[in-house]
């Protein structure tokens, strides 16, 4: 198939400010079909995609926990019912594209969503369905990054795809930062030491211990998604093998 992917199953990891203007909260029409454009374009490559979606346009829990002063295990569920408010718009917006989805939830929501299960999650896929993942773990105290390691693992997925507003890891906060350099790789334990905020450290193990590969990459330019599936050199991979003194490259 002429733009084949060279991955079998990947799973893609956005965060609600995805489907949000910058700086506004909320679900953004422009945004979300977006988002969803993109998804579908890279489904046409072969891979099976499982997406992951944040929730931080709605509610985020830890922030709400400390503004309400309400017990963080109440504000971590409600913000999981953000995501799942995510997954619903992105599942119906697919649809309208001819793109096949479902969504699955980690907490009971059956007038909403599928509740997750393994083996019918490996079914949607060989049916062509992009699977639609929301509420996190299921659990509070658990981020959507730790989600998205566990889902790849669960899933047997050949990479994690984590989509930013920037193309890769840099070394400090490019937009602070004008002299920040992008690494191209690094490995898992450089990733932890150097604290570059890739992921939480509890999603960064998972995927060491797991030996799954991460592709950190800006989904804000189109065809990104569809690229980055098709296996393209953008963003930073950060793997076991990578070298353990990387040197960071200036874009």
């Amino acid at each position: 198939m002429a733009g084949s992917s060279p991955y079998r199953r990947v799973l893609l990891k956005i965060s609600g400010e995805s489907f949000c203007r910058p700086g506004e909260s909320g679900i953004d029409p422009e945004s979300l079909s977006h988002i969803a454009n993109e998804i579908a374009d890279a489904a046409k490559t072969g891979a099976q995609i499982a997406v992951v979606t944040g929730g931080g346009n709605i509610i985020r829990g830890a922030d709400l926990a400390a503004r309400l002063e309400i017990d963080q295990s109440t504000a971590d569920y409600m913000g999981m019912l953000g995501t799942v408010m995510n997954g619903m718009a992105l599942k119906e917006r697919l649809e309208q594209m001819g793109q096949p989805a479902r969504l699955m939830s980690a907490i009971s929501l059956p007038a909403l969503a599928e509740s997750f299960i393994r083996k019918r999650a490996l079914r949607h896929f060989e049916k062509g369905r992009v699977l639609i993942l929301s509420a996190g773990t299921g659990n509070p105290f658990f981020t959507t990054d730790t989600c998205a390691s566990l889902r790849a693992t669960e899933l047997n997925c050949d990479v994690l795809l984590k989509a930013t507003k920037v193309d890769g890891i840099y070394t400090s906060d490019p937009k602070k930062n004008p002299d920040a350099t992008k690494y191209q790789q690094l490995s898992f334990r450089e990733a932890v030491e150097l604290q570059l905020g890739v992921m939480d450290i509890t999603a960064m193990s998972m995927c060491m211990e797991h030996n799954l590969p991460i592709v950190v990459f800006n989904y804000h330019e189109k065809g990104n998604i569809r690229r980055v599936v098709q296996g393209d050199n953008i963003g930073t991979l950060v793997n076991a093998n990578a070298s353990s003194n990387p040197s960071p490259v200036s874009t």
